[in-house]
């Protein structure tokens, strides 16, 4: 069984989607939000593990980097499936990790640029609006394959397939 596709764009609605089914199928998990971000998507962090030692993921700090997003959530699932069956990943065991080491993600720390640069965050809608208005405001930074390309029109579509989709609102 897979949850996360990796076949396709990622969106703060399809990391909340996600999240939910990772919860269903695998209750020792733990996922809370830690704020909003400022078009109130809610900022989500994951536990796994009850250790001693920490560590820190996190993913999509600028909206270009949404693919680490997917990444990082594909990781949770073979996590979780490998603790699950008690199996390795990478030659370690997930069991002896998850009782020596306690893991936090933070798969999307900036969902409103995710679903900008994804195509999931409608050209009518109040954030859409801000970001163009700062590309019209900035005309001379060059962002040539990033927001502001997408803020300015340019068809990324010839580089890659953008997967339209209606969105869930935050």
């Amino acid at each position: 069984m897979s949850i996360v596709n990796t076949n396709s764009k990622y969106s703060s609605a399809t990391l909340r989607n996600n999240l939910n089914s990772l919860l269903r199928t695998f209750p020792f998990i733990n996922v809370q939000s830690v704020g909003n971000s400022i078009l109130g998507c809610p900022i989500y962090i994951i536990k796994l593990g009850i250790g001693k030692n920490t560590v820190f993921y996190s993913a999509s700090i600028h909206a270009n980097e949404w693919i680490t997003s997917l990444v990082l959530m594909k990781f949770v699932e073979d996590y979780c499936n490998a603790f699950s069956n008690n199996l390795s990943l990478e030659n370690v065991s997930i069991k002896t990790l998850f009782n020596s080491t306690t893991i936090y993600i933070m798969p999307m720390v900036n969902p409103d640029g995710v679903d900008l640069v994804t195509g999931f965050l409608p050209t009518s809608s109040y954030g859409y609006q801000s970001a163009k208005q700062i590309s019209d405001n900035f005309p001379n930074i060059p962002f040539s394959s990033g927001w502001k390309a997408n803020i300015r029109g340019v068809d990324l579509k010839k580089y890659q397939p953008i997967i339209k989709k209606e969105l869930i609102p935050c």
